[in-house]
C-alpha cells in the first residue's frame, strides 16, 4: 500500500475514534489507490456520513412543483433532516410512513389549536426549566433536532424568536439543586444528542454533583434519525457509561414512531446504549399516516421489546397548530391499540395510552356504550394523582376539552382561569 493511503487510513482511524465521522475527508481522498481493504473501509466511512439538510431544494426526489407547491410550510414550520433517515423513504409510494413523518404537507396550514397545547408556559421555573410534577424537572438545553417531525408539539422552538431552550444550565442547576424533592430530571429540547459530547458530558456531570437528582433521562430520536451519531462516537458510549451506573442510572427515552426506523443501524445504536449500561424505553404519538394501523403498532412495540426497549407510552397527539391532520380520535386510537395488543407479548403491552394535558398525564382506560373512562396518571395537582373518572362519549373527540361539559370540564376550565 502507498504511503498516502497508508497517511489516509490512519487519518480516518483517528477520525472515528475521536468521533468525528468522516466529515473532514473529502471525495477525491477515497479514490485514492491502494490496499483493498484500507481503502474499502475509508469508501464505507465515507458512504456512511451523515449530511443534514434544512432547505427543500436538497431533496432531488422532490420535483420542483412539490418544493414550490411546500416551500409556504418549511418558512412557518422549518424543515429539517439528512440523508440517512431520507433514504429509507420510499419515494413511489404517496403514503410513505417515513416521508409524511419528515417531509412537510400542505394540511399543517391549517390554523387549528395552538402552538402550545400543553400550556407548558405555565411550567417554567428557571431558564429552560419547567418543573410541573413534584418529583420532576423537564430541562430544556437544546433547539435542534436531527431531523424536525412534522407533528412535534413544540414545533414554536424551532421559531426564531423563541427563547425557551437554554445553552446557559447554570440558572437551571441552582433551582434543582435547591429543591431536593426533584429525583429526577429529564433532558429534552430539541434533542440533547445533538450536542457536542463534551457538552452533554459537562452537562451530566453537573447533574452527578446534585445528590438528590438520582435519574437522569434524555428524550431523543437521534437513534432513528442518525443512528451514526452513536455508533461512530465511543467517547459519547464512555460519557454515558461513566454516568449511568446501578444506584444512579441514565434512562435514554428514544422516539421510534414507525416499525421502518428499526433499521439495523438503528438496533447496532441500540445495543451500544446498551452496552453503555443506559437503559431504554420508547414513546411515540399516535400519528395519522404513519402508525395508525393495530398491525403496525404491535409490530413497532415487539419488535422494540426484542430490542430491549421498553415501550413505554403512546401519546395521543397534541392539538398543536398545524397537527390536526396527524391526530386520531381517541376512541379509534384506543381500538387501535386494543386490537394491536392482542398480538403483543405481555413486555410489550407495557405501554399506557395517555395525553399530556395542561392539568396531567390523563391515561385513556376504557370504553363502553356509553362513556369514555380515563385516569390521572400524572398529575399537576396532588389531589388530582391517580384519580378515576369517566365523560360522555364523542366520537370525534381529539382532546379532553373535547369530551363536554362534565363536572370535569368545569373544574379543568376553573383551575385554568
Amino acid at each position: 500500500m502507498s504511503r498516502e493511503c497508508e497517511d489516509l487510513a490512519t487519518r480516518v482511524n483517528l477520525l472515528l475514534t475521536l468521533g468525528e465521522g468522516c466529515s473532514a475527508i473529502n471525495s477525491s481522498e477515497v479514490r485514492l489507490t491502494g490496499g483493498r481493504g484500507e481503502v474499502e473501509d475509508i469508501r464505507t466511512a465515507e458512504r456512511d456520513r451523515v449530511r443534514y439538510f434544512k432547505s427543500l431544494e436538497d431533496i432531488p426526489e422532490l420535483s420542483e412543483d412539490e418544493r414550490d407547491e411546500l416551500e409556504p410550510v418549511a418558512r412557518i414550520y422549518p424543515f429539517r433532516s439528512n440523508d440517512y433517515y431520507l433514504s429509507l423513504i420510499d419515494w413511489d409510494d404517496p403514503n410513505d410512513p417515513i416521508k409524511r413523518i419528515v417531509i412537510p404537507c400542505l394540511d399543517e396550514l391549517d390554523n387549528g389549536g395552538t402552538l402550545d397545547p400543553s400550556n407548558e408556559k405555565s411550567n417554567y421555573v428557571a431558564k429552560g426549566v419547567q418543573h410541573k410534577y413534584s418529583p420532576t424537572a423537564l430541562f430544556l438545553v437544546s433547539k435542534v433536532c436531527g431531523g424536525i417531525c412534522r407533528f412535534c408539539f413544540r414545533k414554536r422552538l424551532f421559531a426564531a424568536s423563541r427563547k425557551e431552550a437554554s445553552l446557559d444550565i447554570s440558572e437551571g442547576l441552582e433551582y434543582i439543586g435547591q429543591h431536593d424533592e426533584i429525583d429526577n430530571v429529564l433532558l429534552s429540547g430539541g434533542d440533547p444528542l445533538i450536542l457536542s459530547t463534551k457538552r452533554l458530558e459537562r452537562i451530566l456531570a453537573s447533574f452527578r454533583r446534585i445528590p438528590h437528582v438520582k435519574m437522569l433521562r434524555i428524550g431523543t430520536k437521534m437513534p432513528a434519525h442518525n443512528p451514526y451519531r452513536i455508533i461512530r462516537d465511543p467517547m459519547l458510549l464512555r460519557v454515558l457509561s461513566e454516568h449511568s451506573n446501578p444506584q444512579r442510572r441514565i434512562y435514554i427515552m428514544t422516539q421510534f414512531n414507525h416499525p421502518r426506523e428499526l433499521t439495523p443501524q438503528a438496533v447496532r445504536a441500540i445495543a451500544l446504549l446498551q452496552d453503555s449500561g443506559v437503559l431504554l424505553a420508547n414513546q411515540t404519538p399516535l400519528i395519522r399516516g404513519v402508525n395508525d394501523d393495530p398491525d403496525v403498532i404491535s409490530e413497532l412495540f415487539n419488535r422494540l421489546s426484542h430490542s430491549g426497549v421498553t415501550p413505554y407510552y403512546l401519546f395521543q397527539c397534541r392539538p398543536t397548530r398545524g397537527n390536526r391532520c396527524f391526530s386520531v380520535p381517541m376512541e379509534e386510537g384506543y381500538g387501535m391499540f386494543e386490537e394491536g395488543k392482542k398480538t403483543m407479548s405481555g413486555l410489550a403491552k407495557r405501554a399506557r395510552y395517555v395525553m399530556s394535558h395542561t392539568s396531567g398525564k390523563v391515561e385513556i382506560l376504557g370504553l363502553d356504550e356509553d362513556s369514555i373512562y380515563l385516569k390521572y396518571h400524572q398529575a399537576r395537582d396532588p389531589e388530582d394523582m391517580g384519580r378515576f373518572f369517566s365523560a360522555p362519549r364523542v366520537e370525534d373527540a381529539l382532546w379532553l376539552e373535547d369530551l363536554g361539559a362534565s363536572d370535569e370540564m368545569h373544574h379543568f376550565a376553573e383551575m385554568e382561569s
